[in-house]
């Protein structure tokens, strides 16, 4: 039979080839045997996957594609809505709870033996699996199941495949809207509920990343309900991977309509419900038993959501959901607002950045719930904290050792997790243990009374309470922590002025320069570099006493150019690297703002490598530290040795490294240093400047600052200029 085809862009076989854009755009430039479009525009040309596929073997080229590359191309060359994807999922699980040695020998079976192989695992495990079936496969499934096995055989996991199968279901589907919970936050939502708890559900849990975190804090009976079919799927099969020892109960279906637990009463609730969804049952559910706090109106589904899971707790048990800011102020909302911050059943509204999750451009919130205990404590307050402006912006930009300020998404800096998450976590922990006696921090975190609550709009939102107010800073102060910010721009100022003096470069000439590059990992064979990386976080890590005071390089720390600031926590001590100078470390998460690498300095030297973190050692008679840094983080470079959609992994033995001699890369190297420098010099100044800007806006509106007496504005910039 004919082997079905696709089309692909320029920028998706950059990906299958792993190589750069540019390298294609040179491949149909100076080979006349290049495919031709086969649709498209002029401007965005499409190519048959099959003819690519074809042309790229020829050269060797297929050899360096990534796994998940790979099974995401092979999926593609089968028509929409077979059903393949759903009938692969039951062997995902099967090829990840084999050993590295038995996935090898089911490698190398004969295609019969491996489709027999197939089937029998597929039965074996299709009662774990929400609507799961077994399934045969033909002759033209066996691209598919070899490249699945060989991407679990890559990662491990099976996770990588998992997103694979469940991305590709999604497109041949009309479902939108559905976006994986960042694992950063997931944990954090997890542990907002107070220990220990060990019965948790998700009424909407996608991939299962909130059940997963859950498991981490030691859950181990795991409910999770989801209406997209492929998404419960997943988040099985992804549970029974991530938590073994758990008990796992995953359905199909609208929790909202058709609750597949009811009468489940549950420790804990996580949730990240679905959003703005008028069509959620209000007329058919109108006298539900669940709305103790007021029927919701049709356009706040939210609300449904959050007295659907309040019905799931036992008396005094938590939820923490993640919701959109408008179910905070919403008018439509206000009567059933009013009646759960009445009852106590609200105990915390939590701001975030934009960023945090999807959708990117909105500050979403996290609501801590608690059913009310008959006869239990009377809740007198609720506390409400904003992280999407921070406090003491300015004490940490004296601190940082240097800031940086690339990318491509935005002029978004890259979330802090850790600090958030400390923030956070810090505040709520200080309220629990003493509602009554809590102490406010004017700009981040205040209680407010319930009795103040309820007025005519219940605004739960938090920049609303906890904003500083003109008299909650002396003025002295204010005037002392302005002064010392704007020092620290003039200087800075200055800083980036001696750093853009730097002009040893010239032009490459008519053409730009080229060269043969090598994979990571084919330096890495060679014995010209390690690579490193720490071994993924487990419920039961292993501890090491003496590491346990030393700090933690993250991904973060990269992109804002810090020192390390992170916590072991819990890291396996026994299995993370030790940074040393010289070292290269690149962020293993692709996206927002700041740089991808750096190498490591005295400052970093000793520290843990985090666990969103690759590390490159390089042997320095053969490869200049700076000289890999500078390419291993270009923005093409990362591009093209990276996958994933929502969340955008790099696989660090895909980077290229151009094949140059070491004193070419030396003068190399010292150029990308001075380049490095000058980001953090400009990242460092813009800072500042935002800071200073902010203190003497903020000062001046509220009353502790006030302008000196000047003749005009150009006397006092000049009086300005002078005394700096």
């Amino acid at each position: 039979m004919p082997q079905p085809s696709a089309q692909v862009t320029a920028a998706e076989i950059s990906r299958i080839a792993g190589v750069t854009r540019a390298t294609v755009s040179n491949w149909r430039r100076r080979h006349d045997d290049f495919p031709a479009p086969s649709g498209g525009t002029e401007s965005s040309p499409l190519y048959d996957l099959v003819d690519v596929r074809a042309w790229l073997g020829t050269r060797g080229h297929t050899a360096t594609a990534d796994p998940a590359e790979e099974l995401r191309t092979t999926l593609r060359l089968h028509p929409r809505g077979s059903g393949l994807t759903g009938r692969l999922l039951p062997l995902v699980l099967a090829a990840a709870r084999c050993t590295p040695e038995e996935r090898t020998d089911v490698a190398g079976l004969s295609d019969p033996s491996l489709i027999v192989r197939a089937e029998g695992a597929s039965a074996d495990l299709v009662d774990l699996v929400p609507e799961a079936e077994a399934v045969r496969f033909a002759g033209e499934d066996i691209g598919v199941l070899r490249a699945l096995l060989h991407c679990v055989q890559d990662d491990g996991t099976g996770e990588a495949a998992l997103a694979v199968l469940a991305d590709r279901e999604l497109e041949d589907s009309s479902t939108g809207g559905t976006y994986r919970t960042p694992a950063p936050l997931s944990d954090l939502l997890a542990r907002l509920v107070p220990a220990p708890y060990a019965r948790v559900l998700d009424p909407a849990c996608g991939s299962g990343s909130l059940l997963a975190a859950a498991a981490r804090q030691g859950a181990t009976e795991l409910y999770g309900q989801d209406s997209v079919v492929v998404q419960a799927q997943r988040s099985a099969v992804s549970l029974l991977l991530a938590a073994p020892d758990s008990d796992i109960t995953v359905r199909t279906g609208d929790s909202l309509r058709s609750d597949a637990f009811g009468g489940v009463a549950v420790d804990a609730v996580l949730c990240n419900p679905p959003y703005g969804d008028r069509d959620w049952g209000h007329d058919e559910l109108a006298y539900d038993a669940r709305w103790a706090y007021g029927v919701p109106p049709r356009a706040e589904s939210e609300l449904a959501w959050v007295q659907h899971v309040l019905a799931h707790l036992v008396p005094g048990g938590h939820a923490v959901m993640l919701l959109p800011p408008a179910t905070a102020s919403r008018a439509s909302g206000r009567r059933v607002r009013m009646d759960l911050v009445r009852s106590g059943a609200v105990r915390a509204v939590i701001a975030l950045p934009p960023g945090a999750a999807a959708p990117l451009h909105v500050g979403l919130q996290i609501w801590v719930l608690q059913r009310p205990e008959p006869a239990g404590p009377e809740r007198k307050s609720v506390l409400f904290v904003d992280t999407a402006e921070p406090a003491g912006a300015g004490d940490r930009v004296a601190t940082a050792s240097a800031a940086t300020a690339t990318g491509t998404r935005g002029t978004r800096s890259a979330l802090d997790w850790d600090a958030l998450t400390a923030a956070a976590l810090g505040q709520w922990s200080a309220f629990t243990e003493a509602p009554d006696g809590f102490t406010d921090e004017p700009g981040t975190a205040r209680a407010v009374p319930v009795v103040d609550l309820l007025d005519d709009q219940v605004d739960l939102t938090p920049a609303r309470h906890v904003r500083a107010s003109r008299t909650d800073i002396a003025p002295a102060d204010l005037a002392r922590e302005t002064d010392e910010v704007r020092r620290r721009l003039v200087a800075g100022a200055a800083s980036l002025g001696k750093a853009a003096r730097y002009t040893d470069w010239s032009s490459a000439g008519p053409s730009p320069r080229e060269w043969r590059t090598a994979t990571a990992a084919d330096l890495a064979r060679g014995g010209a570099l390690a690579l490193l990386r720490t071994a993924p976080e487990g419920r039961e890590s292993a501890v090491d006493t003496s590491a346990a005071s030393r700090a933690v390089l993250t991904g973060t720390d990269i992109a804002r150019g810090t020192a390390p600031s992170g916590a072991p926590g819990s890291l396996r001590t026994d299995s993370a690297p030790v940074i040393a100078t010289g070292d290269v470390l690149v962020r293993a998460l692709a996206g927002g703002n700041g740089a991808m690498a750096r190498v490591a300095d005295e400052a970093d030297a000793g520290a843990l490598l985090g666990p969103q973190v690759h590390l490159f050692r390089p042997d320095p008679a053969r490869l200049d530290p700076w000289f890999l840094a500078g390419f291993l983080g270009s923005a093409e470079n990362i591009a093209a040795a990276s996958t994933g959609s929502t969340t955008v992994h790099v696989s660090p033995g895909r980077l290229r490294v151009p094949l140059l001699p070491l004193e070419e890369q030396r003068r190399y190297g010292e150029a990308f240093r001075r380049v490095h420098r000058l980001r953090a010099e400009a990242a460092r100044a813009t800072e500042l400047a935002d800071e200073t800007a902010r203190l003497l806006a903020g000062g001046l509106t509220g009353g502790g600052l006030i302008p000196s007496p000047a003749a005009d504005g150009k006397d006092a910039e000049a009086s300005a200029d002078g005394s700096a």
